[in-house]
């Protein structure tokens, strides 16, 4: 059959483009080599986060605990640690879980804070600890908010947990689930107030997970974790947590105590709108966990800064696109993104970026297709996913035949 005049000019069109397109692709390949911060999945071998306390002149301090951690909450980045993933016994830091489950019926409007709550016997008899409410009595959930939490009360723990679950069992049962969907991997609730039990543990890791969670979801109850002291009863108790009256920037959190576990604190300060968050267990006394914990957020504060690199909606990456009406999209987080560095370094931060390559239209924003790694004098501080930041629509006809065929010699 032969060639229509149009079939002769597209081939020839065609013929004209192949040509040239291998000057073409070279000039491409060279601007994109230009670019060192990129790489494909794949290329190169993922290297482990490391805590930036590594990269400090100045060490973390020796501390008397059994296991510790310090945590930027602006970054998320663990600054430093000791036995992070060993279990341990949690004593009454386990009420960080319980308060957060009040928080959460409060937030969701099954409990109010007005709404009074029956004292059973259970609730009544349990040991340790106690805010001394008195069985078959209404008390009201922000008193026992302030029971639990400021007098680290059992008995108001425990009250709390019935009112919601209707036992305490139950109660725990729903502990659990939340822990699992906070991925908190080891950690097994076995009660609401944190008594012994041998299943009954976790780890400085998850409690740090769960209490920056607690922070970071329900700021609005802060305020009862900077409070110095609650009467009930005609009985006036401090709260334990020392760094209240030593340091005006500490807010929170809390402190658990038994015989086999030691003493415990989480605590946490911000100055100057950074947040840093210690988790110590498992120190000898009352003074050395509130001695330890203030050391070690110092050091934090006083050695390390925390820079925002990246706004949600600044491009990490300016990636090719193939087949698309737009030839490039900028790559980027879809939150801001944050950097804890030794002071002085924020400068030295590297991004490289990783992503599916190549990228081809119809590309949607919000799509997942890479992660970015920042690192500092070869160490991986923290990675990102990377998300493309704007539509791009696919190209006419001839379009996408030319980036097709351009594929060819790439």
């Amino acid at each position: 059959m032969p060639m229509t005049s149009r079939t002769r000019i597209f081939i020839n069109s065609i013929s004209s483009l192949a040509a040239g397109l291998a000057l073409a692709s070279a000039t491409l390949a060279h601007a994109e080599d230009a670019t060192p911060a990129v790489t494909t999945p794949g290329a190169v071998v993922a290297q482990a986060v490391s805590p930036v306390g590594e990269l400090a002149s100045v060490p973390a301090p020796a501390l008397g605990a059994r296991a510790w951690l310090s945590l930027d909450m602006n970054s998320g980045q663990i600054i430093s640690g000791h036995n992070l993933d060993e279990r341990i016994e949690p004593a009454s830091l386990t009420k960080i879980m319980a308060a957060y489950l009040v928080f959460e019926a409060l937030d969701a409007k099954r409990l109010t804070l007005e709404q009074t709550v029956h004292v059973s016997e259970n609730a009544w008899r349990t040991e340790g600890s106690r805010m001394f409410i008195k069985p078959n009595t209404q008390v009201s959930v922000h008193d026992l908010l302030q029971g639990l939490i400021v007098q680290s009360g059992n008995d108001a723990t425990v009250a709390l947990a019935e009112a919601i679950a209707g036992s305490e069992s139950a109660f725990v049962a729903l502990m659990n689930e939340e822990a699992g969907r906070q991925g908190l991997n080891d950690t097994v609730f076995t009660n609401s107030p944190g008594l012994p039990h041998p299943d009954h543990l976790t780890t400085v890791r998850d409690l740090a997970t769960l209490a920056s969670n607690l922070i970071s979801r329900f700021p609005q109850y802060l305020h009862y974790y900077s409070q110095k002291e609650y009467s009930y009863n005609n009985i006036k108790q401090n709260n334990r947590n020392r760094l209240l009256w030593a340091d005006p920037t500490v807010d929170g959190l809390k402190t658990g105590h038994t015989k086999s576990a030691g003493y415990c604190l989480i605590a946490t300060a911000q100055r100057e709108g950074r947040r840093v968050l210690t988790v110590l267990v498992g120190s000898a006394s009352d003074s050395a966990r509130a001695e330890n914990s203030l050391k070690l957020l110092n050091w934090s504060f006083q050695n390390f800064d925390t820079v925002k690199l990246y706004d949600n909606e600044r491009a990490m990456v300016t990636a090719r696109v193939w087949e698309g009406d737009a030839e490039t999209v900028g790559l980027g987080s879809e939150t801001p993104v944050w950097v804890t560095v030794p002071r002085g370094k924020a400068d030295q931060v590297r991004p490289v970026a990783q992503y599916g390559q190549p990228l081809i239209a119809p590309l949607k924003k919000g799509a997942q297709v890479g992660e970015v790694s920042l690192s500092l004098d070869g160490h991986v501080l923290r990675r990102e996913s990377l998300h493309v930041l704007d539509d791009v629509a696919q190209a006419g006809f001839f379009g996408r035949i030319y980036d097709k065929i351009r594929l060819l010699f790439e």
